[in-house]
Order: C-alpha cells, then sequence, then structure tokens
C-alpha cells in the first residue's frame, strides 16, 4: 500500500514500554501496512535477562524494532517505531529516537515497577509522550489517576486506558498522543 501523495506532513513516533506490555500487539493492531516485525523465539539465552514470570505465554520477543504506519488525515502520517522492552537492547533507543517527535508509552498498571527505566529514557531523550495503561485479560482496571500518581506524572501528561489488541482503542491512544503534542509542540 503506496503513501497518498498529498500528504504533507509524517512524523516518527515511538511506541515504548517495558518488556511484555504489547508494544508489538500494538502495532500489529493499528499499522495500515503489513508491520515489519523483528521477533525472535524467546530461548535459553534469556535465561537470568528476561522476567518471564508475568508473562508465561510469551514465546517471542522483539530484538530490534516493529514498523508500521498509520494515516491520521489526507496530509498527515504517523510512522511508529515500537522499541524492545528488554534492558539490554536500551542502546537502539538512541538511534530510534533521533527524529521522533513523541512517544506512547505502554505501561501495565500491575507492573508500574518496570515502566521507571522506560520513562527515564523518553525524558532523557527529550521526548513529548503519553501514558496508554494497557489492558490485560484478568487484571485489575485500576483507575488511570491511581496510576498517574504512582507513576509520580506531571499533570499536563495525558494517561489513556487502553486495550493495544483492539484496533479503535490503540487508535485512541496514538490520537490522544498527536493531541498532546500539537498543543504541547503548538
Amino acid at each position: 500500500m503506496y503513501l497518498d501523495p498529498d500528504v504533507s506532513h509524517a512524523v516518527k513516533i515511538l511506541i515504548v514500554g517495558h518488556f511484555g506490555v504489547g508494544k508489538t500487539t500494538c502495532i500489529g493492531s493499528i499499522s495500515e501496512i503489513e508491520p515489519l516485525q523483528t521477533e525472535e523465539e524467546i530461548t535459553e539465552a534469556s535465561e537470568g535477562f528476561d522476567d518471564l514470570s508475568r508473562t508465561p505465554d510469551k514465546v517471542t520477543t522483539t530484538v530490534a524494532m516493529d514498523f508500521g504506519r498509520l494515516t491520521l488525515s489526507e496530509s498527515l502520517v504517523l510512522y511508529l517505531f515500537g522499541t524492545p522492552g528488554q534492558e539490554r537492547f536500551k542502546e537502539m533507543w538512541e538511534s530510534l529516537s533521533r527524529g521522533a517527535l513523541g512517544a506512547l508509552v505502554l505501561v501495565d498498571p500491575e507492573r508500574l515497577q518496570e515502566s521507571f527505566s522506560i520513562l527515564d529514557l523518553v525524558e532523557r531523550f527529550g521526548l513529548t509522550y503519553a501514558i496508554g495503561v494497557n489492558r490485560f485479560d484478568g487484571t485489575t482496571d485500576y483507575p488511570l489517576d491511581e496510576v498517574r500518581e504512582a507513576l509520580n506524572l506531571a499533570a499536563e501528561t495525558p494517561v489513556v486506558a487502553c486495550d493495544v489488541r483492539d484496533q479503535q482503542s490503540s487508535a485512541q491512544a496514538l490520537i490522544t498522543l498527536v493531541q498532546h503534542l500539537m498543543t504541547t509542540l503548538g
């Protein structure tokens, strides 16, 4: 699927978050093109590095990046780059963050402590961001104001509930980020 020639604005957006939070699923649910995914099988080499206790059914992981595209209007397209969530792949973040206008930070409310290192990186690279609180089957839905407080977020940082398996929900999270970018960056 080729890009419409009327598109005059292209924006690079990062989809970030800790290991197993749903970055690949988010891009896969919303991309209008077949997403590029660098998923590899989780092997014994990840023992001691990747904590699978909260994601026992996870059998693959992103080792480089995910890539997708979403056209928001006749003139605006988003290029979506998903980052790996493991600490050992953080060096890739610097390259992926170059030229990015903002980031959608996905969090699992039952593993918020894993989000702090991600937020540190997003802030270190100077990215404007919104928080997408991903819903998982069989887990508690926490009030968004409690998530905001637990993450110690600024009042102007948008926090939105989402289910990254659902196209409409993923789209709403990205729209929230784009609206925040438009307000913040004017």
